[in-house]
């Protein structure tokens, strides 16, 4: 199972642990499983209109999905998913 990367502001969803493995054979199928495992994270991840939030930064082994398939980027069992809150300043 790909293993995931979860960002500090989530760990209080998946029991303050920093990585957990969920299966899936794309990205969507991922963070389904994700939210299936740990309910509550589908709202902080996802829009209304179920798409990645724009704040939300979701790579595979160091890939932003945006460039790829979107939610349709496959993983394999050894891929590194991580997921980042955008951080902005100025």
């Amino acid at each position: 199972m790909p293993n995931v990367l979860i960002p500090t502001p989530l760990r209080k969803l998946t029991n303050d642990l920093s990585e957990v493995s969920a299966a899936g054979a794309n990205i969507g199928e991922v963070l389904a499983n994700l939210e299936r495992a740990f309910p509550g994270v589908k709202e902080r991840i996802f829009d209304e209109a179920g798409e990645v939030r724009r704040f939300i930064l979701v790579h595979v082994n160091g890939e932003d999905i945006r460039f790829l398939d979107g939610l349709n980027t496959p993983v394999a069992d050894k891929d590194e998913v991580s997921i980042t809150p955008a951080l902005a300043g100025g």
